[in-house]
This record gives structure tokens, sequence and C-alpha cells, in this order.
């Protein structure tokens, strides 16, 4: 067994068991068979099984890829044998990182994963032309990466509350996002503080709220799936299938990224 099978393996199983403990999709998950051809779908700084289980859905197998003390060391590692990555949710990025002083109100995410994400991210849009999504944190993550910066608290500087409620979007009619969900507006939820202000380099703005803050980017790159949503599509699935969508075309680039990289190992 060569490492990617063994990773897709342990991955596999770390699915299965989480699955399980979900309750609702464990008989369906424990009699999956691995499936080799599947994208493997790497998922930094796992803090919720709802990313697992819709990767797993949408057909990808999801390995958890630990930040452990902070390390780089295996990051090299990761961008050559994962297919796509997805960065999750969390607390707030240091907002050093684009030159402006803490804001009372921001609650910093714990060193060991700001270190890890931060050279993940960066390797990963700098080293490789695989999928990458964001979401809410991750989204954050990917403008910040590409030069970006962030509105630190939406209700002091806004006036508007963004933080567990729901509310519309306005997608741009001809972005990828829109394309993916064959719409151009409908309702999110909403768990977030924070939200893009300057777009970083080589992305665009693709969706925003009524109130006008930034909801999504994309690459500006146009044979590259890189999307960064602020909302969390992966708890609105069972509620509504459509933003299950995201996941399958995530799953789809993250596909033909791996048969690219073996038409070019053969």
């Amino acid at each position: 067994m060569n490492r990617r099978h063994l990773l897709l393996a342990t991955g596999l199983i770390a699915a299965l068991l989480l699955g399980f403990l979900a309750g609702n999709k464990s008989q369906r998950g424990l009699e999956t068979k691995p499936d080799f051809d599947a994208p493997l779908i790497g998922i930094a700084s796992l803090t919720n099984d709802t990313y697992v289980l819709a990767i797993r859905e949408a057909g990808g197998i999801p390995v958890v890829l630990p930040n452990g003390d902070g390390s780089p060391e295996k990051i090299s590692e990761y961008l050559e044998l994962v297919d796509g990555l997805l960065m999750p949710g969390g607390a707030d990025i240091p907002p050093s990182e684009w030159g402006e002083e803490q804001h009372p109100t921001t609650k910093l995410l714990e060193e060991d994963r700001y270190l890890f994400e931060k050279e993940l991210i960066t390797k990963w849009i700098e080293k490789t032309d695989k999928p990458l999504l964001g979401i809410c944190l991750g989204s954050q993550w990917i403008n910040v990466a590409h030069g970006g910066s962030l509105v630190q608290d939406i209700p002091s500087e806004f006036g508007v509350n963004h933080r567990d409620i729901t509310h519309l979007v306005d997608l741009e009619a001809d972005s990828r996002l829109s394309e993916i969900f064959g719409e151009t507006s409908f309702e999110v939820n909403s768990l977030h503080h924070q939200a893009v202000r300057d777009v970083g380099e080589g992305l665009r703005v693709v969706a925003r709220s009524p109130d006008g803050v930034i909801e999504a980017t994309e690459t500006t790159e146009k044979d590259r799936f890189l999307i960064g949503v602020q909302w969390h599509p992966e708890k609105l699935i069972e509620e509504d299938e459509k933003h299950a969508k995201i996941f399958r075309a995530f799953i789809e680039a993250s596909t033909k990224a791996k048969s690219s990289a073996t038409a070019v190992d053969e």
C-alpha cells in the first residue's frame, strides 16, 4: 500500500467513525468500501464533523490535517498527496497580518492553528493549482493570503449584525459561484463578525449581503477552483439540499485535479 492509499484508508476510517457518531448516516457509511479513484480532501484543523460529512456525501475522501504544534514540517507532503483543500471556520486571524491593531472584539486563533494554517494556505496557493474551498474563517484566510484585509468587527463598524442570523446573498451573474448554484440570490446562515474589506490580488467579489457586506470571493484565474464563502453551507444541507452543490462542484474539480496529476505521473 503506497502513501496515498494509506492516507485514503486513514481518512476513510475517520470519516466512517464520525459518520457513525453523527448517527443519521452511519449505516450507509459503514458499508462503504474504499474508492481509490475518489479525491482526497484535506480539511485543515477540523472543528466540526459537518465538514467531514459534507465532503463524504459529495463523493470525496475527507482527511483531517492536524495543526499539531504549528509546525509546517508535513505541509509539503500534504500539498503532494491531497487533491483539494478545505479551510474551515474558526476564530480570528491576527490583524497584524494586514497591518492593523487588534480590535477589542477580536478573538485570535490559537497560536498553533494560526501558524499551521497560514503556512498551509500560503503554500497551497503559491505552489499548487489544486482546488481550494474556504468557509467563514477559511474564506477570510483566502483573502488575507492574497494580501487583502478584513473588517475586524461588522457591528461596531457598520452598525449591523451578521452573527446567529439568516439573510439573503446576491451573487454576481457571471461568477463560478452563481454557475454552481444556478441562482443569483438565496438565503444563507450567518455566524460571523468579520468579513473581507480590501480584496486580495487575484480575487474578485462575487457575493454580498443586502447591507453590502462581502459574502464570497473567488479567483480571477479562469481554470482554477478557488472560492471562499462567508456562510456555512455544510450546516444547511439537511434543511436545503441546494447547499450541497458547492461541495459537489469542489469534489468534481478535485477529481479533475487528481486525474491530471495522475496523467502527468504516468
